[in-house]
């Protein structure tokens, strides 16, 4: 899945007229991230269902130096991007919604919460300074700006049950035909995951097990998979990991375990941010985006939904509630932390 990364485009002023074959960019709605893979999707997900609410073209802009150099947009080199615009197209606008980013859309959440509220990384309510109100009429700006670590779905709610497009449907409805439509992955790792699975026959049970600056809690994990090996005993495993701890512990207790090739953490840092470490960073982010695929694939999926990234691949694989197992399903902390964040 080796791949060059490619050159910037040419910036052009915000007002000129760019098409993408289906719709103009007069106005456009940017759609930028922080954090990982599975946060920064589903993320994306609620400014695409913005966009398409107050007839906006998302362009994803993902040029915070996750898994490649800083600058370099990794949205279309994981998936088909021709729903979306280059976002680097408007890098010399000098007005945007909110008006924090008129001038500065080169720049990503990141690096303006660093110079302008260096206090408040962490702060669950920080992406509003950042984002357009998305409880409140469109901005009349020609370029708007989404961007919130995670979904925010929650706060679309009275929208959504305004608009004949979305009316009646459920959450995860609206996510998975989002996912459908902006988040395709490349054909390099869609083929990287079918040539896994030829060779794997009979049931298959997901194991997501993130083990680095995040930790699941391995033991329950274990104790899960036991008790699905005693009931499913033919099916094999899937496991995706960042940790080379995780995996082993894993492999030396169970057999029938698959894997997809990828660099694993071996000091507990998160991957998307060790690039300098990588011979090929994307590779590494397509190596990750495929274990999303693989685990999306398989017959149950034993994770914490805590984590984005298994939560991500669930939806994409539209696995039914009843066959995936959370091992935080009953963590006060875990359920209440996630329920406040998808409202604040």
């Amino acid at each position: 899945m080796a791949s060059r990364v490619p050159e910037k485009a040419s910036p052009v002023d915000a007002g000129d007229v760019v098409s993408t074959g289906d719709a103009d960019l007069r106005r456009v709605l940017l759609v930028k991230a922080k954090g990982g893979l599975g946060n920064r999707i589903l993320s994306a997900v609620t400014g695409c269902v913005y966009a398409r609410l107050h007839g906006r073209q998302p362009c994803i802009d993902w040029r915070d130096g996750a898994y490649v150099p800083e600058g370099v947009n990794l949205y279309p080199l994981l998936f088909d991007a021709q729903h979306s615009g280059d976002p680097a197209l408007y890098d010399g606008a000098d007005i945007a919604a909110p008006p924090v980013w008129s001038g500065q859309l080169h720049k990503q959440p990141v690096d303006i919460i660093r110079a302008r509220y260096p206090r408040s990384h962490r702060s669950p309510f920080v992406y509003r300074k950042l984002c357009v109100d998305l409880s409140a009429p469109d901005s009349d700006a020609p370029v708007a700006v989404f961007w919130s670590y995670l979904p925010k779905m929650q706060r679309l709610a009275g929208v959504l049950s305004r608009d004949k497009r979305f009316v009646g449907r459920s959450e995860d409805e609206i996510t998975k035909e989002m996912l459908h439509r902006y988040f395709t992955p490349v054909a390099e790792v869609r083929e990287a995951v079918d040539a896994a699975f030829a060779h794997i026959e009979g049931p298959l049970i997901g194991v997501h097990l993130r083990f680095t600056d995040r930790k699941v809690p391995i033991a329950k994990i274990l104790h899960r998979i036991d008790r699905m090996r005693e009931a499913q005993p033919d099916a094999a495993l899937f496991l995706a990991t960042d940790s080379s701890e995780a995996q082993e512990a894993v492999l030396s207790r169970y057999e029938r375990v698959h894997t997809l090739p990828k660099t694993l953490s071996q000091d507990g840092a998160a991957l998307h941010f060790s690039q300098d470490e990588f011979a090929d960073p994307v590779r590494e982010a397509r190596a990750a985006l495929a274990d999303m695929v693989a685990l999306s694939r398989c017959d149950w999926l034993i994770h914490s939904r805590h984590s984005t990234f298994s939560v991500t691949a669930a939806l994409m694989g539209d696995i039914p509630v009843e066959r995936q197992f959370d091992v935080d399903r009953f963590n006060v902390k875990v359920v209440a932390k996630r329920w406040f964040q998808a409202r604040a």
